[in-house]
Protein backbone atom coordinates (compact mmCIF):
# COMPACT_ATOMS: atom_id res chain seq x y z
CA UNK A 1 0.00 0.00 0.00
CA UNK A 2 1.83 3.10 -1.27
CA UNK A 3 0.64 6.47 0.23
CA UNK A 4 3.05 8.48 -1.82
CA UNK A 5 2.45 10.81 -4.51
CA UNK A 6 4.07 10.08 -8.13
CA UNK A 7 6.49 12.43 -9.86
CA UNK A 8 4.09 13.61 -12.00
CA UNK A 9 1.54 14.20 -9.59
CA UNK A 10 4.19 16.43 -7.24
CA UNK A 11 5.34 18.17 -10.23
CA UNK A 12 1.87 19.37 -10.93
CA UNK A 13 0.89 20.10 -7.81
CA UNK A 14 3.97 22.11 -6.89
CA UNK A 15 3.04 24.06 -9.90
CA UNK A 16 -0.42 25.00 -8.87
CA UNK A 17 0.80 25.84 -4.96
CA UNK A 18 3.59 28.22 -6.61
CA UNK A 19 1.00 29.69 -9.04
CA UNK A 20 -1.58 30.23 -6.14
CA UNK A 21 1.28 31.44 -3.97
CA UNK A 22 2.40 34.15 -6.68
CA UNK A 23 -0.81 35.13 -8.98
CA UNK A 24 -3.36 34.34 -6.41
CA UNK A 25 -2.89 35.34 -3.02
CA UNK A 26 -1.32 38.60 -3.94
CA UNK A 27 -5.08 39.60 -4.98
CA UNK A 28 -6.43 38.88 -1.98
CA UNK A 29 -6.19 42.04 0.01
CA UNK A 30 -8.19 43.72 -3.42
CA UNK A 31 -10.63 41.36 -3.82
CA UNK A 32 -11.48 41.77 0.14
CA UNK A 33 -11.48 45.71 -0.45
CA UNK A 34 -13.65 45.44 -3.62
CA UNK A 35 -16.11 42.91 -2.16
CA UNK A 36 -16.22 45.31 0.81
CA UNK A 37 -17.67 47.80 -1.70
CA UNK A 38 -20.44 45.71 -2.62
CA UNK A 39 -18.40 44.96 -6.14
CA UNK A 40 -17.11 41.58 -7.69
CA UNK A 41 -14.27 40.55 -5.95
CA UNK A 42 -12.87 39.08 -9.46
CA UNK A 43 -13.31 40.77 -12.52
CA UNK A 44 -13.99 38.84 -15.31
CA UNK A 45 -10.88 40.12 -16.88
CA UNK A 46 -8.83 39.16 -14.42
CA UNK A 47 -10.03 35.94 -14.43
CA UNK A 48 -8.94 35.70 -18.15
CA UNK A 49 -5.68 36.62 -17.63
CA UNK A 50 -4.88 34.72 -14.97
CA UNK A 51 -6.40 31.45 -17.00
CA UNK A 52 -4.14 32.58 -19.99
CA UNK A 53 -1.51 33.26 -17.60
CA UNK A 54 -1.79 28.83 -16.84
CA UNK A 55 -2.02 28.48 -20.76
CA UNK A 56 0.94 29.82 -21.38
CA UNK A 57 2.28 27.11 -19.02
CA UNK A 58 -0.03 24.21 -20.00
CA UNK A 59 -2.65 24.43 -17.52
CA UNK A 60 -5.91 24.56 -19.60
CA UNK A 61 -8.80 22.03 -19.53
CA UNK A 62 -7.68 20.74 -16.32
CA UNK A 63 -10.38 17.76 -16.48
CA UNK A 64 -11.50 18.29 -20.50
CA UNK A 65 -10.34 15.60 -22.40
CA UNK A 66 -7.04 15.71 -24.58
CA UNK A 67 -9.30 15.18 -28.37
CA UNK A 68 -10.44 18.47 -26.93
CA UNK A 69 -7.39 20.04 -26.16
CA UNK A 70 -7.43 19.79 -22.16
CA UNK A 71 -5.25 17.94 -20.12
CA UNK A 72 -7.51 14.70 -19.63
CA UNK A 73 -5.92 14.65 -15.16
CA UNK A 74 -7.93 11.91 -13.88
CA UNK A 75 -9.49 12.58 -10.28
CA UNK A 76 -6.79 12.22 -7.99
CA UNK A 77 -4.80 14.64 -9.79
CA UNK A 78 -7.83 16.80 -10.09
CA UNK A 79 -8.49 16.36 -5.97
CA UNK A 80 -4.90 17.83 -5.11
CA UNK A 81 -4.89 20.97 -7.75
CA UNK A 82 -8.35 21.88 -6.35
CA UNK A 83 -7.22 21.53 -3.03
CA UNK A 84 -4.31 23.68 -3.64
CA UNK A 85 -6.72 26.05 -5.55
CA UNK A 86 -8.26 26.12 -2.04
CA UNK A 87 -5.82 27.67 -0.49
CA UNK A 88 -7.40 31.20 -1.46
CA UNK A 89 -10.89 32.18 -1.37
CA UNK A 90 -10.25 34.18 -4.53
CA UNK A 91 -12.30 32.27 -7.01
CA UNK A 92 -10.23 30.97 -9.58
CA UNK A 93 -10.56 28.04 -11.57
CA UNK A 94 -8.61 26.86 -14.86
CA UNK A 95 -10.02 28.08 -18.60
CA UNK A 96 -11.12 25.19 -21.14
CA UNK A 97 -13.73 23.68 -18.64
CA UNK A 98 -17.30 22.58 -19.69
CA UNK A 99 -19.83 20.60 -17.49
CA UNK A 100 -19.76 16.98 -17.98
CA UNK A 101 -23.34 16.76 -19.62
CA UNK A 102 -22.30 18.84 -22.52
CA UNK A 103 -20.15 16.62 -24.13
CA UNK A 104 -23.48 14.38 -24.45
CA UNK A 105 -24.20 17.16 -27.47
CA UNK A 106 -24.53 16.08 -30.95
CA UNK A 107 -21.78 17.38 -33.38
CA UNK A 108 -24.14 20.52 -34.32
CA UNK A 109 -24.83 21.24 -30.99
CA UNK A 110 -20.53 20.82 -29.71
CA UNK A 111 -20.05 23.42 -32.57
CA UNK A 112 -22.83 25.55 -31.13
CA UNK A 113 -22.29 25.37 -27.18
CA UNK A 114 -19.81 23.04 -26.63
CA UNK A 115 -16.39 24.01 -28.22
CA UNK A 116 -17.56 28.34 -27.64
CA UNK A 117 -17.31 27.32 -24.08
CA UNK A 118 -14.53 25.60 -23.99
CA UNK A 119 -12.28 28.64 -25.48
CA UNK A 120 -13.91 31.08 -23.54
CA UNK A 121 -16.18 32.53 -25.79
CA UNK A 122 -19.62 31.38 -24.34
CA UNK A 123 -20.41 30.75 -20.48
CA UNK A 124 -23.08 28.19 -19.35
CA UNK A 125 -25.08 27.45 -16.22
CA UNK A 126 -26.91 24.40 -15.08
CA UNK A 127 -30.71 24.76 -13.92
CA UNK A 128 -32.86 22.28 -12.48
CA UNK A 129 -33.44 23.21 -8.63
CA UNK A 130 -36.78 25.24 -8.15
CA UNK A 131 -37.77 26.41 -5.57
CA UNK A 132 -40.18 23.56 -4.53
CA UNK A 133 -37.27 21.19 -6.07
CA UNK A 134 -33.88 21.62 -4.31
CA UNK A 135 -32.72 18.29 -2.48
CA UNK A 136 -35.57 16.37 -3.96
CA UNK A 137 -34.80 16.70 -7.81
CA UNK A 138 -37.89 14.73 -9.19
CA UNK A 139 -40.37 17.02 -7.59
CA UNK A 140 -38.77 20.13 -10.52
CA UNK A 141 -42.39 21.65 -12.28
CA UNK A 142 -41.06 23.36 -15.44
CA UNK A 143 -42.62 22.42 -17.99
CA UNK A 144 -42.23 22.49 -21.96
CA UNK A 145 -44.63 21.63 -23.83
CA UNK A 146 -44.35 20.60 -27.98
CA UNK A 147 -46.02 22.79 -30.48
CA UNK A 148 -44.97 22.04 -33.97
CA UNK A 149 -41.57 21.12 -33.63
CA UNK A 150 -40.62 23.54 -31.61
CA UNK A 151 -41.11 23.44 -27.83
CA UNK A 152 -42.19 25.99 -25.47
CA UNK A 153 -40.83 26.07 -21.70
CA UNK A 154 -42.47 27.63 -18.49
CA UNK A 155 -41.44 27.51 -14.71
CA UNK A 156 -38.41 29.19 -12.43
CA UNK A 157 -35.28 27.75 -11.42
CA UNK A 158 -33.29 29.29 -8.42
CA UNK A 159 -30.25 29.16 -6.81
CA UNK A 160 -28.63 28.59 -10.04
CA UNK A 161 -24.43 29.32 -10.11
CA UNK A 162 -23.42 31.44 -12.82
CA UNK A 163 -27.06 32.19 -14.25
CA UNK A 164 -26.88 35.76 -14.25
CA UNK A 165 -23.38 35.78 -16.26
CA UNK A 166 -24.62 32.85 -18.66
CA UNK A 167 -25.32 33.15 -22.67
CA UNK A 168 -26.96 29.71 -22.27
CA UNK A 169 -28.16 27.51 -20.05
CA UNK A 170 -29.59 23.55 -20.06
CA UNK A 171 -32.56 23.82 -18.48
CA UNK A 172 -34.53 20.55 -16.79
CA UNK A 173 -38.48 20.85 -17.79
CA UNK A 174 -41.25 18.17 -17.58
CA UNK A 175 -42.15 16.59 -20.99
CA UNK A 176 -44.57 14.01 -19.78
CA UNK A 177 -46.13 14.82 -16.10
CA UNK A 178 -47.18 11.25 -16.22
CA UNK A 179 -43.68 9.84 -16.68
CA UNK A 180 -42.00 12.59 -14.33
CA UNK A 181 -38.40 11.74 -13.69
CA UNK A 182 -38.62 8.17 -14.77
CA UNK A 183 -38.79 9.29 -18.26
CA UNK A 184 -40.77 12.86 -18.74
CA UNK A 185 -37.91 14.87 -17.75
CA UNK A 186 -36.44 16.65 -21.20
CA UNK A 187 -33.11 18.92 -21.29
CA UNK A 188 -33.02 21.97 -23.36
CA UNK A 189 -29.93 23.94 -24.62
CA UNK A 190 -31.46 27.80 -24.22
CA UNK A 191 -29.86 30.65 -25.10
CA UNK A 192 -30.71 33.91 -23.18
CA UNK A 193 -31.64 35.58 -25.97
CA UNK A 194 -34.43 33.51 -26.50
CA UNK A 195 -36.20 34.65 -23.84
CA UNK A 196 -35.60 33.67 -20.36
CA UNK A 197 -34.18 36.02 -17.93
CA UNK A 198 -32.15 36.08 -14.71
CA UNK A 199 -32.17 38.14 -11.37
CA UNK A 200 -29.50 38.11 -8.71
CA UNK A 201 -30.17 36.43 -5.26
CA UNK A 202 -28.54 38.25 -2.42
CA UNK A 203 -27.11 35.82 -0.28
CA UNK A 204 -24.85 35.94 3.79
CA UNK A 205 -21.69 34.72 0.78
CA UNK A 206 -20.17 36.79 -1.48
CA UNK A 207 -21.59 34.01 -4.14
CA UNK A 208 -24.63 35.70 -6.31
CA UNK A 209 -26.90 32.79 -7.75
CA UNK A 210 -29.41 33.78 -9.40
CA UNK A 211 -33.40 33.03 -10.44
CA UNK A 212 -34.04 32.11 -13.86
CA UNK A 213 -37.35 32.91 -15.29
CA UNK A 214 -39.03 31.41 -18.10
CA UNK A 215 -42.38 32.25 -19.35
CA UNK A 216 -43.24 31.07 -22.62
CA UNK A 217 -39.43 30.33 -23.66
CA UNK A 218 -39.96 29.05 -27.69
CA UNK A 219 -36.68 26.29 -28.27
CA UNK A 220 -36.23 24.74 -31.65
CA UNK A 221 -36.21 20.78 -31.22
CA UNK A 222 -32.56 20.79 -32.17
CA UNK A 223 -31.62 22.46 -28.62
CA UNK A 224 -33.01 18.81 -27.10
CA UNK A 225 -29.41 17.87 -25.04
CA UNK A 226 -29.81 13.97 -25.29
CA UNK A 227 -32.99 12.90 -25.87
CA UNK A 228 -36.53 13.25 -24.83
CA UNK A 229 -37.75 12.10 -21.33
CA UNK A 230 -34.10 11.31 -20.44
CA UNK A 231 -33.06 14.22 -19.02
CA UNK A 232 -32.89 13.27 -15.31
CA UNK A 233 -30.66 10.86 -16.33
CA UNK A 234 -28.25 13.94 -17.27
CA UNK A 235 -28.89 15.90 -14.27
CA UNK A 236 -27.28 12.88 -12.44
CA UNK A 237 -24.55 12.41 -14.37
CA UNK A 238 -24.43 16.44 -13.49
CA UNK A 239 -24.77 16.20 -9.79
CA UNK A 240 -22.49 13.22 -9.17
CA UNK A 241 -19.67 14.46 -11.60
CA UNK A 242 -17.22 14.54 -9.12
CA UNK A 243 -18.44 15.81 -4.96
CA UNK A 244 -14.87 15.14 -3.76
CA UNK A 245 -14.23 18.18 -5.14
CA UNK A 246 -15.85 20.18 -2.78
CA UNK A 247 -13.93 18.91 -0.32
CA UNK A 248 -10.99 18.85 -2.13
CA UNK A 249 -11.25 22.66 -1.93
CA UNK A 250 -12.07 23.09 1.30
CA UNK A 251 -9.36 20.79 2.65
CA UNK A 252 -6.95 23.71 0.69
CA UNK A 253 -8.77 26.74 3.08
CA UNK A 254 -8.52 24.65 6.38
CA UNK A 255 -5.04 24.34 5.56
CA UNK A 256 -4.44 27.94 5.07
CA UNK A 257 -6.84 29.09 7.88
CA UNK A 258 -5.12 26.56 9.94
CA UNK A 259 -1.32 28.01 8.90
CA UNK A 260 -3.09 31.42 9.62
CA UNK A 261 -3.77 30.30 13.01
CA UNK A 262 -0.62 29.11 13.85
CA UNK A 263 1.17 32.33 13.03
CA UNK A 264 -1.42 34.61 15.16
CA UNK A 265 -1.26 32.11 17.79
CA UNK A 266 3.04 32.23 17.92
CA UNK A 267 2.69 36.08 17.78
CA UNK A 268 -0.43 37.09 20.13
CA UNK A 269 0.73 37.88 22.98
CA UNK A 270 -1.88 38.05 26.15
CA UNK A 271 -0.20 38.11 29.60
CA UNK A 272 3.23 38.15 28.92
CA UNK A 273 3.40 35.28 26.51
CA UNK A 274 2.16 34.22 23.25
CA UNK A 275 -1.28 32.48 23.46
CA UNK A 276 0.38 29.23 21.45
CA UNK A 277 1.38 28.21 25.20
CA UNK A 278 -2.34 28.63 26.19
CA UNK A 279 -4.07 24.54 25.96
CA UNK A 280 -7.32 25.69 24.54
CA UNK A 281 -5.32 27.34 21.59
CA UNK A 282 -3.07 23.92 21.67
CA UNK A 283 -6.18 21.77 21.16
CA UNK A 284 -7.86 24.08 19.12
CA UNK A 285 -5.07 23.50 16.55
CA UNK A 286 -4.52 19.85 17.50
CA UNK A 287 -8.21 18.69 17.03
CA UNK A 288 -7.60 21.40 13.54
CA UNK A 289 -4.93 18.94 12.54
CA UNK A 290 -6.35 15.49 13.00
CA UNK A 291 -9.30 16.47 11.28
CA UNK A 292 -7.66 17.82 8.10
CA UNK A 293 -5.82 14.52 7.85
CA UNK A 294 -8.73 12.57 8.38
CA UNK A 295 -10.52 14.86 5.38
CA UNK A 296 -7.17 14.52 3.00
CA UNK A 297 -7.31 11.10 2.78
CA UNK A 298 -11.48 10.54 2.39
CA UNK A 299 -10.75 13.24 -0.99
CA UNK A 300 -8.16 11.40 -2.20
CA UNK A 301 -9.82 7.93 -1.47
CA UNK A 302 -13.08 8.83 -3.15
CA UNK A 303 -11.01 10.39 -6.40
CA UNK A 304 -9.03 7.30 -6.02
CA UNK A 305 -12.18 5.12 -6.15
CA UNK A 306 -13.23 7.11 -9.47
CA UNK A 307 -10.38 7.42 -11.19
CA UNK A 308 -10.65 2.90 -11.19
CA UNK A 309 -13.88 3.19 -12.10
CA UNK A 310 -15.89 1.92 -9.28
CA UNK A 311 -19.15 3.00 -8.31
CA UNK A 312 -18.17 5.79 -5.90
CA UNK A 313 -21.29 7.64 -4.67
CA UNK A 314 -20.85 6.07 -1.10
CA UNK A 315 -17.53 7.64 -0.65
CA UNK A 316 -18.30 10.75 -2.10
CA UNK A 317 -21.00 11.24 0.21
CA UNK A 318 -18.91 10.45 3.38
CA UNK A 319 -16.47 12.80 1.56
CA UNK A 320 -18.97 15.67 1.36
CA UNK A 321 -20.49 15.45 4.57
CA UNK A 322 -17.02 14.97 6.49
CA UNK A 323 -15.39 18.25 4.79
CA UNK A 324 -18.53 20.10 4.99
CA UNK A 325 -18.83 19.50 8.82
CA UNK A 326 -15.32 19.34 9.61
CA UNK A 327 -14.44 22.69 7.35
CA UNK A 328 -17.15 24.56 9.38
CA UNK A 329 -15.55 23.40 12.92
CA UNK A 330 -12.42 24.83 12.06
CA UNK A 331 -12.90 27.70 10.46
CA UNK A 332 -15.17 28.76 13.60
CA UNK A 333 -11.51 28.00 15.74
CA UNK A 334 -9.97 29.59 13.52
CA UNK A 335 -12.01 32.92 14.06
CA UNK A 336 -12.06 32.26 17.84
CA UNK A 337 -8.32 32.08 17.84
CA UNK A 338 -7.96 35.34 15.83
CA UNK A 339 -10.41 36.44 17.98
CA UNK A 340 -12.07 40.11 17.08
CA UNK A 341 -9.72 40.63 14.36
CA UNK A 342 -11.32 37.38 12.73
CA UNK A 343 -14.91 38.83 12.83
CA UNK A 344 -13.76 41.81 10.85
CA UNK A 345 -13.83 41.94 7.02
CA UNK A 346 -9.92 43.34 7.79
CA UNK A 347 -9.02 39.33 7.19
CA UNK A 348 -10.36 36.59 5.28
CA UNK A 349 -11.51 34.51 8.13
CA UNK A 350 -15.24 35.81 8.92
CA UNK A 351 -14.65 35.72 4.51
CA UNK A 352 -14.36 31.78 4.44
CA UNK A 353 -16.59 31.45 7.84
CA UNK A 354 -19.59 32.49 5.40
CA UNK A 355 -18.38 30.62 1.78
CA UNK A 356 -17.50 27.54 3.95
CA UNK A 357 -21.22 27.15 5.42
CA UNK A 358 -22.76 26.90 1.87
CA UNK A 359 -20.87 23.89 1.64
CA UNK A 360 -23.46 22.28 3.48
CA UNK A 361 -26.27 22.82 1.52
CA UNK A 362 -25.39 23.08 -2.03
CA UNK A 363 -24.97 19.95 -4.65
CA UNK A 364 -26.45 17.51 -1.63
CA UNK A 365 -27.22 18.87 1.54
CA UNK A 366 -25.58 17.32 4.77
CA UNK A 367 -28.90 15.71 5.00
CA UNK A 368 -29.01 13.90 1.91
CA UNK A 369 -25.50 12.68 2.37
CA UNK A 370 -26.50 10.79 5.38
CA UNK A 371 -29.85 9.28 4.21
CA UNK A 372 -27.28 8.25 1.11
CA UNK A 373 -25.07 6.74 3.45
CA UNK A 374 -27.18 4.91 5.59
CA UNK A 375 -29.41 3.69 2.97
CA UNK A 376 -26.37 2.10 1.24
CA UNK A 377 -25.43 0.67 4.48
CA UNK A 378 -28.76 -0.82 5.46
CA UNK A 379 -29.83 -1.85 2.28
CA UNK A 380 -25.88 -4.02 2.16
CA UNK A 381 -25.24 -1.58 -1.03
CA UNK A 382 -22.01 -0.72 1.54
CA UNK A 383 -20.12 -2.77 4.09
CA UNK A 384 -18.86 -0.85 7.20
CA UNK A 385 -15.66 -2.08 6.75
CA UNK A 386 -15.39 -0.08 4.01
CA UNK A 387 -12.66 -0.80 1.10
CA UNK A 388 -10.80 -3.51 2.96
CA UNK A 389 -13.77 -5.32 3.34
Amino acid sequence: MDFSLSEEEQSVRDWVRTFVRKEIQPLEQEVLRRERANQPGLTHDVLVELQDKAKASGFWGVQTPEEYGGMGLGAVMSALLEAELGRSFVQFRFGGYADNILYHANDEQKQRYLLPTLSGERRSCFAITEPGAGSDARAIRTSARQDGTDWIINGEKTFITGGNEADFTMVFAVTDKEKGANGGVTCFLVDRDQGWRSEYIDTMGEWGPAALVFEDVRVPKENILGEVGRGFELAMKWIGRGRYMLPARALGACERLVEMAVEHANTRVTFGESIANRQAIQWMIADSAVEIEALRWLVLHAAWVVDQGGDSRHVQSIAKLYGGQKANEIVDRVLQIHGGMGYTRELPVERWYRELRLLRIYEGTDEIQRRTIARNILKGHASISGTLG
